[in-house]
């Protein structure tokens, strides 16, 4: 069975409503969408009138499915600050499962202690892990998975850091999201391959992106299939692990995104029907 294919929310970053973002969606063929757990630039004061007006909007448009990125910044020295965050994105957590049937959402650990991990300390470790164990119970309680994007800047920012920290948690409930986008951009960076195999017993979810690297150092991001990551090798080798998990492109620059938003969907559909993953 093919992936469902999930747009992150940054495609509709640009004005549009909920309703919006929902119609649009749906109309072009995806499956979910990927919502941040705080909304960018939309007037909601509450998490509950987000997440009903993202409940009326799903079901006006027929929309299948919907994710949370629910970071959690919980990398505090004193562990009531720490307790604090925990409650709050466990809040979060139950409001959301309350009203979706959610199967697995988008996480990372940040706060004052995060860093990447070549400067991490034992420390941020310690303290994500005892932070995520508490909400891998709840996310184990409410039926669905946690995620932690392999993100620059975090502790988990490349596959074996990001697998210390779940061998850490030990909880079945929290797994990797496999952003090699993200990835990409790290000195050292392992191949594409290896960061497959590194997190595939734990892969719950994986974020698709491109860029080119520049002469300069910096990088340029494009379109799915114009840069330097294969995405057909990275969908091929999925598939043949046999990856549950939904995919889930982004579009992290500007431009017009909806434009972006139908073109990547098209190629990702044409790609799953090329490796009969149907």
């Amino acid at each position: 069975m093919a992936p469902p294919i999930i747009m992150h929310v940054n495609y509709c970053e640009q004005g549009q409503t909920i309703a919006e973002i929902c119609r649009k969606v749906a109309g072009w063929g995806y499956d979910g969408v990927e919502f941040r757990r705080v909304p960018t630039a939309l007037p909601y004061t509450t998490p509950e009138a987000y997440l009903d007006e993202i409940v009326r909007e799903k079901q006006a448009s027929g929309l299948r499915q919907v994710v949370f990125g629910i970071g959690v910044r919980c990398l505090y020295p004193d562990a009531e600050q720490r307790r604090q965050e925990v409650q709050e994105a466990a809040r979060f957590m139950r409001l959301a499962a309350e009203r979706f049937d959610l199967t697995v959402c988008n996480t990372s650990a940040q706060g004052p202690l995060g860093k990447g991990s070549a400067d991490a300390s034992e420390e941020a470790y310690e303290a994500g892990a005892e932070c995520f164990r508490a909400l891998g119970d709840v996310a184990g309680e409410l039926g669905f998975r946690l995620a932690f994007e392999i993100h620059m800047g975090l502790i988990h920012d490349l596959p074996e850091p990001t697998m210390k920290l779940l061998s850490m948690i030990d909880r079945p409930s929290v797994g990797a999201n496999l952003d090699y986008g993200n990835i990409i951009y790290l000195k050292g960076a392992p191949s594409l391959q290896d960061s497959i195999k590194t997190v595939k017993e734990k892969l719950y979810y994986v974020h698709l992106k491109n860029s080119l690297g520049l002469r300069d150092g910096q990088r340029l991001k494009v379109g799915l299939e114009d840069g330097e990551i294969n995405n057909r090798e990275f969908l091929r080798t999925l598939q043949q692990i046999g990856y549950p998990g939904p995919i889930c492109p982004e579009f992290p620059r500007n431009g017009d995104r909806e434009w972006h938003a139908q073109r990547d969907l098209h190629y990702l559909k044409q790609l799953l029907a090329e490796l009969s993953w149907q």
